[in-house]
């Protein structure tokens, strides 16, 4: 059984957490799935992610290319094609105690500085640990990470 990594983003935007999570994830040899709400923030991201250096390049892909089922990393917005071991959430995207329980981490990344987004990930972590589900809650607001929680 998995758990749900919350990361409540106050310093650094989504584009600089995700790849260091998305990283440590490949080393493990493990495949994810990054799910968002927007496939155009989804095209933001990828974008983000193929501009980085080139020794520290993600293979990934974004869903809808005949390669879905290959990806390393696949973004995507509904169930993921590329057999994950671990779901990264994004945008306020949902991920569900089946889910938590099936793949090695969860992880909810969200933007502290939205309060809509802090809400809504309150209301996830108080659904996900409802249903028994180990969680974390991790943050950055003094400059590096901290496990702040756990349940």
């Amino acid at each position: 059984m998995g758990a749900a990594l919350f990361y409540h983003l106050t310093q650094g935007p989504v584009d600089q957490t995700a790849p260091t999570l998305l990283a440590r994830a490949l080393k493990q040899g493990w495949r994810v799935a990054v799910r968002g709400t927007e496939r155009q923030k989804l095209e933001w991201l990828d974008e983000k992610l193929w501009l980085g250096p080139e020794e520290e390049f993600l293979p990934h892909g974004l869903e809808g290319g005949p390669q879905d089922a290959l990806q390393p990393v696949l973004l995507c917005e509904g169930p993921p094609a590329n057999d994950p071991q671990c779901l990264m959430c994004i945008d306020g995207a949902d991920a569900a105690p089946e889910e938590v329980a099936r793949y090695e981490r969860v992880w909810i990344l969200f933007d502290g500085h939205d309060p809509a987004a802090v809400e809504r990930a309150r209301g996830q972590w108080r659904a996900l640990t409802g249903a028994g589900c180990a969680a974390q809650y991790w943050s950055e607001e003094s400059g590096r990470w901290e496990k702040k929680a756990e349940a």
